[in-house]
């Protein structure tokens, strides 16, 4: 607590999704989409809608603000999982619109290796891209202040 009746708030980060979409890049699809980038977005400067940043009518590009990314104690092992893997990553998940399949867009983003695997499981489209170093320093330091491995059992 702060002195306030409300609960301190969890760390967290702000990010917007960039997702590119190729015409027609074989005979066999129509479109194709890609994940490009995942950028802090902290200071809310690339608003809140989704926004067309390019199209040469091959390429497209969009921009999609507005996720936040909280830490949570129970998330800690996934937090570990993703830090210890050699190449810390964003999680994102993401749809293609059944309406329309010119269209996609990220639902969530996370940190957690365990989330997408639930995502996984959930027979979610997840990709991932790689996490920028001053993201990982920050979550390995809250998460080396919060995470406690379980303790191993006897068979």
């Amino acid at each position: 607590m702060d002195g306030s009746d409300r609960p301190a708030a969890r760390p967290s980060v702000t990010v917007a999704v960039v997702i590119e979409r190729e015409a027609q890049p074989n005979r066999w699809e129509d479109w194709r989409f890609r994940l490009v980038e995942v950028l802090r977005d902290d200071d809310g400067a690339f608003g809140t809608a989704p926004r067309l940043l390019r199209d040469d009518g091959r390429l497209a590009r969009w921009l999609h603000p507005g996720f936040t990314i909280e830490l949570f104690a129970d998330e800690c092992e996934g937090y570990y999982l993703n830090l210890s893997s050699g190449a810390p990553v964003w999680f994102v998940a993401w749809r293609i619109a059944d309406d329309d399949p010119s269209r996609a867009w990220p639902e969530t983003v996370s940190l957690s290796y365990n989330e997408a695997g639930r995502w996984l499981d959930a027979q979610e489209r997840v990709d991932n891209l790689p996490l920028p170093p001053d993201v990982t320093a920050w979550l390995q330091a809250w998460n080396d202040e919060h995470y406690r491995p379980e303790p191993k059992r006897r068979k």
